[in-house]
């Protein structure tokens, strides 16, 4: 069983007692273990099995959620789940990730209108019965209708860590199997997009080799589509359709190419191969007039045979990097060693799980230089949140766990997360932010100002010349929180006279910046950090996405903050809080 899938009986769990207006700190412990778990690096499956005692050292799992995960480990189920079931409709879930529905509202269209699933969700809004219920009114039924259309859009899409997660579990599982040669992932995924349609996995194996019997086997497939020779689909338990390809050795790279994409990225290649007279398909590279193959193999010979070099899959999109290409200006794109640091942590002090010492000797088994603890500022009281008071004696812990780890290579800078207000003021007090390493300024709330009132919110934050990294700057979750509207350009342009940097928050619900908004950053020559946004010391390992993001947008090392020095990351600081005031 994968990780996402117990993290997803927990979240239910959780969304059933929210229904059921449970108490708030029990919700919230089983939704801080499902995003625990949906985090961790390692398969938690497997440590259950080999050694049921170590699920003590995950954070925030307590007796109760130990129990149930080694119930639902051992049989898939868990009955305290199915038991909230009997009560309430499953259905009533997806009503949920529609935005402007919390808990509450879902809880009175049950009750009130008989509304169980999004088709009934639909019925009431298009008989215009939301705004007659009390408490909604005709702006709650505007917005609901919005939020369901925007829902419908993203239906079937996952998020990238979720497929690549059953992904890489089902490519090791088929590489188990003797006579197999080469098994890649292709498609959106290999792209690294920050949502996912469906799986393709492309395979060459030995002649007789049972690959497909295996996959459709597979413990994770619900349900089997079609099964053939050289090809069969499943849908696997998680909901993600996935395919499997068969292919000779000769086509592979042609193929891996091909069903990579993007659809517009390999149009442009096929117009480049026909001026040549070639045809280019998943099936190899063939001279137009003749038939005759000239390559295929391997994927480097698509590119050669257009007099290009290899480009990255993450930039296939069309986007100029067939001509960047045709020119020798490929980026060389940043990857996960070039990161010297973390630039957002949270400790305990406000809504992490751990302590700054844990934090810090995880980053230090990581190969880092330096974190930075930045807690989040008093405004956001459900995490915590700290006032001046609270943050000069938290300062005063960081400073004595710096000069403790200082010994063994690891800087641990003070830091904070300061809540841009609605009208662009920081929650927190001038001085006080000048006395720490790095200020990271963050929205926090209300989302639904217009795009020029968000624009201007945070430009008159910037204008402060107090923040150091703008994070999180769309505010968006991926999958139910669309971005807050906001001219991003604009904002890139204030930045780069303040020397702020614009984070890209690797969290994984998150990935903001997006890939457009960094090549953006990119091209304007604002500096980018890459931050996990970590409130447990399993999610440094977050990181990684984060990176494939970055590498979508085209970002270098050196476009990156968190790849200097430790000294040098103290300079760019420096720099920036001593440009003059434009």
């Amino acid at each position: 069983m994968e990780n996402s899938e117990i993290a997803r009986i927990l979240n239910e769990i959780a969304d059933l007692l929210e229904i059921k207006g449970d108490n708030p700190f029990r919700i919230r412990s089983y939704r801080n273990a499902a995003l625990t778990i949906e985090n961790l690096p390692f398969h938690l499956e497997t440590m259950v099995r080999e050694d049921e005692s170590r699920l003590d050292e995950i954070p925030r799992i307590g007796k109760g959620l130990h129990e149930k995960i080694v119930e639902i480990v051992n049989t898939g189920r868990c009955r305290y789940h199915e038991d909230l079931l009997k009560e309430i409709p499953h259905s009533l879930l997806d009503l949920l990730r529609i935005s402007g529905l919390g808990p509450k509202k879902v809880q009175t269209l049950w009750k009130e209108l008989g509304v169980t699933s999004i088709d009934d969700l639909e019925r009431v809004l298009k008989a215009g019965l939301i705004k007659k219920l009390p408490g909604m009114g005709a702006k709650t039924e505007e917005k609901i209708l919005r939020s369901l259309e925007e829902f419908k859009k993203r239906m079937g899409r996952f998020k990238l860590a979720t497929a690549l997660t059953y992904a890489q579990a089902l490519v090791s599982y088929l590489r188990e199997l003797d006579g197999i040669y080469q098994v890649e992932p292709a498609g959106s995924l290999r792209r690294r997009k920050d949502t996912i349609g469906d799986i393709d996995i492309l395979v060459t194996c030995r002649k007789g080799v049972p690959v497909m019997e295996r996959f459709v086997n597979y413990r994770e497939v619900r349900e089997v589509l079609a099964k053939g020779d050289t090809k069969s689909s499943v849908i696997l338990k998680c909901g993600i359709q996935t395919d499997l390809r068969v292919l000779s050795k000769e086509s592979f790279g042609a193929a891996l190419h091909y069903f990579t994409g993007s659809k517009n990225h390999n149009i442009a290649i096929r117009e480049r191969a026909r001026k040549r007279g070639l045809k280019i398909s998943e099936y190899g590279i063939f001279r137009e007039d003749t038939g005759e193959r000239i390559g295929g193999e391997r994927e480097e010979d698509v590119f050669r045979s257009v007099g290009l070099p290899f480009i990255a899959p993450e930039l296939r999109e069309n986007r100029g990097e067939i001509e960047a290409a045709e020119e020798g200006r490929l980026p060389k794109l940043i990857e996960l060693r070039d990161i010297k640091g973390d630039l957002q942590i949270h400790t305990r002090e406000s809504d992490g799980a751990n302590t700054i010492e844990e934090m810090a000797a995880s980053a230090l088994e990581m190969g880092y230089q330096y974190i930075a603890i930045t807690e989040h500022s008093k405004a956001v009281s459900v995490a915590k949140g700290l006032d001046e008071g609270r943050v000069l004696e938290h300062m005063k812990r960081i400073e004595e766990v710096d000069r403790r780890f200082k010994e063994k290579g690891l800087r641990v800078l003070k830091g904070i997360e300061v809540d841009i207000l609605p009208s662009g003021d920081l929650d927190l007090d001038g001085e006080v932010l000048k006395r720490l390493d790095i200020v990271v300024g963050a929205v926090h709330s209300k989302f639904n100002m217009t795009k020029e009132e968000m624009t201007e919110r945070v430009i008159r934050a910037i204008e402060t010349g107090l923040i150091d990294i703008l994070a999180h700057p769309t505010g968006r979750l991926i999958g139910e929180r669309e971005p807050y509207p906001i001219d991003m350009e604009r904002v890139m342009d204030v930045a780069k006279r303040f020397g702020v940097i614009m984070e890209l928050n690797a969290y994984p619900d998150r990935l903001d910046l997006n890939d457009i908004h960094c090549k953006l950053a990119k091209d304007k020559g604002v500096m980018v950090a890459i931050s996990t946004d970590s409130h447990n010391r399993m999610h440094l390992w977050n990181m990684k996405y984060g990176i494939y993001t970055a590498r979508r947008g085209w970002l270098e090392k050196e476009d990156v903050l968190n790849t200097r020095s430790y000294t040098d990351l103290l300079k760019v600081i420096e720099e920036r809080r001593g440009l003059p005031s434009p």
